[in-house]
């Protein structure tokens, strides 16, 4: 039964999120990012990569969504047309962006 799970969470997360993401989620932490966004409590990835790509072009190539404190945040990272590594940081609740900062080389 758990590569079944396995083999649906890889299945739902080409689906719903391009596999240049590199995005993997252990089932129980993608079934609590369902249940956060279903109840109101975080906005949709979907929504915070639109944020992400207008406030800065490029290639995403890592999410993750971490509680902070009170809050769940979501945090992005972009690679700019010139190969810089770029990390946004994302309120999940209301999409307020929280932080924008460039990643050092050998980070």
């Amino acid at each position: 039964m758990h590569k079944i799970v396995k083999s649906t969470m890889i299945a739902l997360a080409t689906v719903v999120v391009p596999p240049a993401f590199g995005v993997a989620f252990a089932s129980s932490d993608h079934d609590k990012a369902r249940a956060l966004k279903q109840s109101g409590e975080i906005m949709s990835l979907e929504t915070i990569l639109e944020k992400a790509r207008k406030d800065q072009p490029g290639r995403v190539v890592e999410t993750e969504l971490e509680r902070k404190g009170e809050r769940y945040v979501y945090e992005i990272k972009i690679v700019d047309d010139k190969g810089g590594v770029r990390e946004l940081k994302y309120d999940a609740k209301t999409g307020e962006p929280l932080k924008r900062e460039r990643e050092k080389s050998g980070e």
